[in-house]
Parts: structure tokens; C-alpha cells; sequence
């Protein structure tokens, strides 16, 4: 597909600032953007790339002021990321096969109900009164357990498996390799050193417009449900332990592992590899720096970095401080000696 930067711009409501006939027939990152192609500059760390890039057009924000000259063509818009990712959804939508229709073999149990417009895959299975709503695709090699409810337009990729009772609302997506409500990790000590498992009787509940992706697990609760609020985000391989509950429109990085009963509210953006305790609360409006450790409750609109984690500006301070710890080390050393030396010298 072909399309010149003028059209392009009327389509995202931009202005274009060069050729306005350039064609672009591709997408790019912008330092790896060839002819043809379109990119775009979100971040100030890619700014110098600009001056440099081979890309035929680039998507920049309404107030952008170059400091050199720039070969390519602009596309002003208020948000260029936004712009992109609109651009993407609207390409895929065009590109990807719709899929109907229930492919063999797979397992149905009877009674369940597959609406005119679901897509079932090989070797998927399908338990005993599944709800299944409009416009579900459930793909090749996916387990879906007895009493779950799939909603309209939810999406579940190759491999997942689905335990029962779980509820997955309208338009998620759960991405291949993940694990929806196996058991919490629940035991009791007993007196001779070993373990009684404990029965985790709840289930796992997704609200609308959740995407989880890959080889990512969320154990059902103890009792009750974890809960993941509409809107959130997870990544791949995260841990979601049991009768956690994660807010609306929080993210989180791949590796994150959230341990049991912790509540996490709205509007997180928690970076990779941060580990929660367990039976803590987390606030709204927070952002959590990669490989954080969150050990105690914290409050809201907080950035907040390091093992344990504090505010991110005091761990950069500090760690301006840690590299300086040897110098500083051979510096005191220095004035013990002459200290010493001062003292004998009196003496």
C-alpha cells in the first residue's frame, strides 16, 4: 500500500512541512528507516537521529524546533506515538485474516454454545458450560476450563490455558504461553517439617479491555477472586499471585512478580523486573523504576526506584554517592594517616 505524505496527513489530521508528495509505502524505526519509509520521534533521546535518518517522512509534534537542517519530510501532529500506534492498528486491521468457524479436531463439550462469528483453532479444547460471547477467537492448542466466560470480542492465542470459573470480560486479549487461574501458592507448616496444600477455591476475574501477554500467569485466589480492573496492561512472563487486585489502566514491564493480597490501584506504570510483597497497598498515580523492591505499602502520584524502593530522586543522589565510595574511602584513609602523623608529631 502506497500512500503520499499529504494523504497520510489528512488522514491524522497533520500539516506537512517538505515534500508533500513523497511516497511512503513502509514503517521503520527512525534509526533504522529506509526510503519509503515512515517513522516517527517520541522521545528526546532519539532526537539527534533526525538530522540523519533516511526515512521519507517522520511524525513529530506540533512544536517541534529542529536546531539543523532536515533532509526529510515532517508530518506535524499533537502526539506522534499516538499517531503511530493508530496508524499500526489500522494497517493490521487490514492485513490480518478474520477467522471463523471451528477447525477439527478440536474438543466442544456438548452444550456449549459457539456463536456464528467465533473461531475455534485445532486441538483446542473447550469444558463444560463454557459462555462463550460474539466474535471470540480461541486459537489452535488453547484450554479453555469448565464454567469459564469468554465476553464478546476477547481474543485468546495459541497455547493459553484458561482454568475453570474464570471470567474474561469484552475485548481482552490474553497472548500465547499465558496461565489463567492455576492455584495460588498456598501451604501450611505442619509440626513434622512438611506441607498441606491449601484449596484455592476462587477464581480469576479479567475486566473489559485487558491485554496479558505471553507465558504470563495469575493464579486464582484462595477464596474470592483475583481481580485484574479494565484497562490493565501486563506484559510477558509476570506473576500475578493469588487475591491480588491490580487497578484500571496500570501497566506493568515484563518480569514484575506481585505476591499475595497485595492491592494495587490506578493509573501504576511499573517498570521491569519489580517485585511486590505481599499484603501491601499500593496507591494511584505511581511510577515504579525497573528492578525495584516494594516491601511496605507507599501512597500515590509517587516515582519511586531501588531495592527497597525510595523516591527516585534521593536513589540518583545516592548513587552519584555509591560511585564515589572508593575515592572516597582512599580519601579518609588519607587524612587517618594525618591525623596519626599530627598527633604523634605532638606528642
Amino acid at each position: 500500500m502506497e500512500i503520499t505524505a499529504q494523504q497520510l496527513a489528512a488522514m491524522v489530521h497533520g500539516t506537512v512541512e517538505g515534500d508533500e508528495n513523497v511516497i511512503i509505502n513502509n514503517y521503520s524505526k527512525i534509526e533504522e528507516a529506509t526510503q519509503g519509509c515512515l517513522t516517527f520521534l517520541a522521545n528526546p533521546k532519539y532526537t539527534h537521529h533526525i538530522y540523519t535518518t533516511k526515512a521519507s517522512a517522520v511524525l513529530v509534534k506540533n512544536d517541534f524546533q529542529p536546531e539543523h537542517d532536515i533532509a526529510t519530510t515532517l508530518i506535524r501532529v499533537e502526539d506522534p506515538y499516538k499517531t503511530l500506534a493508530d496508524l499500526l492498528n489500522f494497517v493490521n486491521s487490514q492485513t490480518t485474516p478474520t477467522k471463523r468457524g471451528v477447525e477439527n479436531p478440536s474438543f466442544i463439550s456438548e452444550g456449549v454454545t459457539i456463536p456464528e462469528d467465533t473461531y475455534v483453532g485445532a486441538f483446542a479444547y473447550i469444558g463444560h458450560n463454557v459462555s462463550i460471547g460474539k466474535n471470540v477467537k480461541i486459537y489452535p492448542q488453547a484450554y479453555i476450563g469448565d464454567n469459564v466466560t469468554l465476553c464478546d470480542d476477547v481474543t485468546i492465542y495459541p497455547g493459553v490455558k484458561i482454568y475453570h470459573g474464570c471470567k474474561i470480560g469484552n475485548r481482552c486479549t490474553i497472548h500465547a504461553g499465558s496461565v489463567i487461574g492455576s492455584d495460588g501458592f498456598g501451604f501450611a507448616p505442619k509440626e513434622d517439617g512438611t506441607y498441606e496444600k491449601i484449596s484455592q477455591i476462587g477464581i480469576v476475574i479479567l475486566e473489559d479491555d485487558v491485554e496479558i501477554g505471553a507465558n504470563t500467569t495469575i493464579d486464582r485466589a484462595t477464596m474470592g477472586a483475583t481481580v485484574i480492573h479494565r484497562g490493565v496492561k501486563l506484559d510477558n512472563l509476570i506473576q500475578v499471585a493469588h487475591n491480588v487486585e491490580i487497578g484500571e489502566d496500570t501497566v506493568m514491564a515484563a518480569q514484575v512478580g506481585v505476591a499475595g493480597s497485595t492491592k494495587i490501584g490506578k493509573h501504576n506504570m511499573v517498570g521491569g523486573q519489580v517485585g511486590f510483597a505481599g499484603h501491601i497497598t499500593i496507591g494511584d498515580n505511581n511510577g515504579i523504576g525497573a528492578q525495584s523492591g516494594i516491601p511496605n505499602s507507599i501512597g500515590s502520584g509517587l516515582r519511586v526506584l531501588g531495592s527497597p524502593a525510595i523516591n527516585a530522586l534521593d536513589f540518583a543522589r545516592q548513587n552519584v554517592y555509591f560511585k564515589r565510595l572508593g575515592q572516597m574511602s582512599d580519601d579518609i584513609r588519607t587524612l587517618q594517616k594525618q591525623i596519626k602523623a599530627l598527633t604523634e608529631n605532638k606528642e
